[in-house]
């Protein structure tokens, strides 16, 4: 019986999530060392990088394109425990695209073989692959790419119709759900939610530059670090940048332009783990969001009492995720009792 082991290239690791690396995949015949290496992530000094995605198509509205917006043509593989993937998610739920596009759920323990399908009554949340019948993730990308080298993350954009993966660039798969599905959409109210308004590109570009980079990545850049000096290189300018965010909440509502944009989606889902996770796990302990950030505190509570957002937040699989997979960080597989704190308390504005 033939399984894959992954024979690692001299570039850094990345979490299985969101940015593949190419890897060379060899042949083996034992089943003993197969996926060996799939959840090692810093490099050689200690440095954890994230690298690009590797499907970089779109959707639009457009039907003449080869990835024409279509009801019931697309489907979302999304991990419930997975910022990048929550990106995709939530905004799949707030514009009403439940209806439109299909979604499987991964379960949250992601062991060597990476990210598996569970059914709900073996992992509650869960939802199996009924499209592609896939056991694992790396399946639907072996279907879309038979010679595929690179990590199996979430999210992933399937078309049904062309049986192949469109993208799985999260910041790239929100903005076709923002507008390219809108003459689909019944309900008027979704249909006008706009995340990426023209007017605000600009500001939108370049919070997002600094909050991924620092933030976003931030937190893992902190927590799989393996020295002393990569960990902090990442976690100072991690709080510094949650400062800054602070002090821009301080006087507005939200972090551009005084409305809800994509810029806030994608903060939030990692504000959402900060405290429960992060802290503790990833060692980003200089401050709490529940304690020290009541301005970052207010505005993730008014995101998530927005209807349709909480129901996106799996805190048992966000937190199984992180403590039972990260053996190398959590060897005993303990999970901390504290979700972190309640965002559906009242909103306390400043």
């Amino acid at each position: 019986m033939f399984l894959y082991r992954f024979r690692l290239k001299p570039l850094p690791l990345p979490l299985p999530f969101h940015k593949p690396l190419f890897v060379q995949i060899t042949k083996m015949s034992t089943t003993s060392t197969a996926q060996a290496n799939i959840r090692q992530w810093a490099s050689k000094d200690g440095e954890f990088r994230r690298q690009v995605s590797s499907f970089r198509d779109s959707v639009s509205r457009d039907p003449n394109a080869q990835f024409a917006a279509e009801p019931n043509r697309y489907h979302l593989y999304i991990s419930w425990a997975c910022p990048w993937a929550h990106r995709t998610a939530i905004v799949r739920q707030l514009k009403g695209l439940d209806k439109i596009i299909g979604l499987s759920v991964v379960d949250f323990l992601m062991l060597d073989k990476g990210w598996k399908f569970s059914t709900s009554e073996e992992t509650p949340g869960a939802i199996p692959d009924t499209v592609n019948n896939a056991q694992y993730i790396r399946e639907v990308y072996f279907k879309a790419n038979p010679n595929y080298d690179a990590r199996f993350t979430v999210p992933v954009l399937w078309d049904k119709k062309l049986n192949t993966i469109v993208n799985n660039e999260s910041s790239e798969i929100i903005r076709m759900f923002n507008e390219e599905f809108n003459d689909l959409i019944d309900n008027e109210e979704q249909k006008k939610l706009n995340y990426y308004p023209e007017n605000l590109r600009g500001e939108i570009d370049e919070i997002n530059e600094w909050i991924y980079d620092t933030v976003n990545n931030g937190v893992y850049k902190s927590g799989f670090a393996t020295t002393q000096a990569a960990y902090e290189r990442n976690v100072y300018p991690l709080f510094e940048s949650l400062d800054r965010i602070e002090k821009i909440l301080s006087t507005n509502e939200w972090l551009v332009g005084g409305v809800l944009t994509e810029a806030d989606i994608r903060l939030w889902t990692t504000i959402v783990r900060f405290d429960p996770v992060y802290v503790g796990h990833f060692k980003c302990n200089l401050k709490t969001i529940e304690k020290d950030y009541p301005n970052i505190l207010r505005w993730a509570r008014q995101l998530y009492q927005i209807p349709g957002a909480a129901s996106t937040v799996h805190m048992d699989h966000i937190k199984g995720h992180y403590y039972r997979s990260h053996t190398q960080i959590n060897p005993t597989g303990v999970v901390p009792v504290s979700n972190g704190p309640d965002l559906s308390k009242p909103i306390i504005k400043s």
